[in-house]
């Protein structure tokens, strides 16, 4: 019988990035963290490791992964994740002539 208490990958269709913010892990390497972490909501560390995006590890303790809505509900639940937000793309509004000196 499967275990439906852990969310299996879904659909990439339905999945965003996202940055994971951790508390900094104590006894472990911050990535082998962010693989558990992941790896923990998503069901398998395969699945964890192609979901994984970036390792953050010095100005800030986390990792980006795609992740459907249900995921990042899990996610949030997890011992040591802090937050769970959406990655934003954001646009300058400069370009030749625009900039002021």
């Amino acid at each position: 019988m499967a275990d439906d208490s852990v969310p299996q990958q879904s659909s990439t269709s339905q999945a965003a990035v996202h940055i994971i913010y951790t508390e900094t892990p104590k006894n472990e390497e911050p990535e082998a963290f962010h693989l558990h972490t992941l790896s923990s909501v998503l069901g398998s560390e395969d699945a964890a490791k192609e979901a994984l995006l970036y390792s953050y590890k010095h100005a800030a303790n986390g990792f980006s992964a795609k992740l459907t809505p249900e995921q990042v509900s899990e996610m949030s639940k997890q011992p040591g994740v802090l937050q769970v937000v959406p990655s934003k793309t954001l646009q300058l509004h400069s370009g030749p002539g625009k900039l002021h000196v």
